[in-house]
């Protein structure tokens, strides 16, 4: 097919060498000079997500934890007593997935399911004090790893930062790609 055809109308045309593999030099620098720059800094950032990601699990794992099973623990910290479909939204993801990791959370000992006399359908979601004691080890685990990395640089970096992110969330929402997580408070 031609890249007029009707399956590529509307598709981004990407760079012919776009791709990590062929973008990275020895020296993991990309510096195609012919690579417009946001497809330089979506590779940046896509690919520090990653690696940050992947400490923060390995450092989760040393307590016993999967990224979700933290997620889920440190959410309920703050919000004992929400329902599996309060979680599953606060945690953009399905009340089936949502549904699963509490199932299993519940029968590692870690939370605990009450009913709801208003709503016989649902379930209010408590931390047990082994739950809540690793929901606190996991976030002074992320707080240590936020301070030895994002910590390290400058405030006004920082400050930067948080203002080009906010500003390309927003762009994000305008577009519709992403969800609006305003009313959200951090984990």
């Amino acid at each position: 097919m031609k890249s007029g055809d009707s399956l590529n109308r509307g598709c981004p045309q990407v760079h012919p060498v776009a791709t990590v593999a062929a973008l990275q030099h020895t020296d993991g620098k990309m510096t195609d000079p012919q690579l417009p720059a946001t497809t330089r800094v979506w590779f940046r950032f896509i690919r520090l997500h990653q690696a940050l990601f992947s400490d923060v699990a390995a450092k989760l794992r040393v307590i016993g934890l999967s990224v979700p099973q933290f997620d889920v623990l440190s959410t309920l910290t703050e919000r004992e007593g929400c329902t599996q479909r309060e979680l599953a939204e606060r945690l953009y993801v399905t009340k089936g997935n949502v549904s699963g990791l509490v199932d299993r959370l519940v029968e590692a000992g870690l939370v605990i399911r009450r009913s709801i006399p208003e709503d016989k359908r649902s379930h209010a979601l408590f931390l047990t004090d082994e739950g809540r004691r690793l929901a606190l080890l996991g976030m002074q685990a992320h707080s240590a790893f936020m301070d030895a990395t994002l910590g390290k640089l400058a405030a006004p970096d920082v400050a930067s930062l948080d203002r080009i992110l906010i500003a390309w969330r927003d762009i994000a929402r305008q577009l519709g790609g992403s969800r609006d997580t305003s009313t959200i408070t951090p984990l």
